[in-house]
């Protein structure tokens, strides 16, 4: 049967958001039931993507790329693929109409990360875009419930939650990306001279980002804000952290927070939640 099958896809893309993020994983955990297959299902084929450019060091990226673009394609034509995290993937987009266009430009940005290194202003936004603003548009697909009022009304938070990640995750990465990668997210920032200043114009970025995502997380349908805020709750704490740490230290470390701290945070999150204290 099936069914069989689809429920291993769902459980493979379940166990690759477990393995790759703990913080997502527990923001999933506190969203309404309804909505972990369809996320886990979004985040397993993003992830699956992203990591052919980031660790498929020894193999051929561009056609494996063009290989899971194909895939990709197929799956949706077809409804089905006996790649179990594709297969889990077209069935959330047919479920919750999401458009080719986000997959689409999803997937440039990844291809992006092939041969670009360096960043114009253009070239930045362009793969902000499609790196995390549509992922952010993918997951309220699916939290909005084909009400296309809440979508419009919600769209533009969205969009800048999945910037605000997008850039801590380039601060957190800044070691991985630029030293072992050769990657420089960041236009006109030369990384050999790392300055406070930088450092300090690219923050204000991202507490832009966060501050207006906030406004539409509030807004969120009361099954989504939860999951949702406990993950901004994090970045927000991880971007915090980033934020007391000298240039330099950003450049040679990896900067995380341990798993006994995101349990604390986790309750914190709650804790606000709760009590109307976002």
């Amino acid at each position: 049967m099936k069914a069989i099958f689809d429920n291993l896809s769902a459980a493979c893309s379940k166990t690759t958001t477990q393995l790759y993020s703990t913080s997502f994983s527990l923001g999933i955990q506190f969203l309404d039931k309804k909505y972990h297959a369809p996320i886990y299902g979004i985040y397993g084929f993003v992830r699956l993507a992203d990591e052919i450019v980031d660790s498929f060091h020894e193999y051929d990226k561009e056609f494996l790329m063009r290989k899971i673009r194909n895939d990709t394609m197929e799956a949706i034509a077809l409804k089905i693929s006996i790649n179990p995290i594709l297969n889990s993937f077209q069935e959330v987009v047919h479920k919750y109409r999401i458009e080719w266009a986000l997959i689409d430009t999803f997937l440039k940005s990844m291809e992006m990360d092939l041969y670009q290194k360096e960043h114009t202003e253009n070239s930045y936004n362009q793969y902000i875009m499609g790196s995390a603003e549509v992922v952010g548009l993918m997951c309220l697909r699916v939290f909005s419930q084909d009400d296309l009022i809440v979508y419009d009304k919600l769209k533009p938070f969205a969009m800048k939650l999945g910037a605000a990640f997008q850039k801590v995750n380039f601060l957190r990465d800044l070691m991985a990306d630029y030293q072992l990668l050769g990657r420089n997210y960041f236009p006109e920032v030369n990384f050999q001279h790392f300055s406070f200043q930088d450092k300090l114009n690219i923050q204000k970025e991202i507490e832009a980002d966060f501050e207006e995502a906030l406004i539409g997380i509030k807004q969120l349908p009361a099954g989504a804000r939860r999951g949702v805020y406990l993950a901004y709750f994090y970045y927000k704490k991880l971007f915090l952290r980033i934020k007391e740490l000298p240039p330099e230290k950003v450049m040679t470390a990896r900067i995380r927070i341990p798993d006994y701290d995101k349990i604390g945070l986790m309750f914190l999150s709650l804790f606000r939640h709760q009590f109307d204290l976002l």
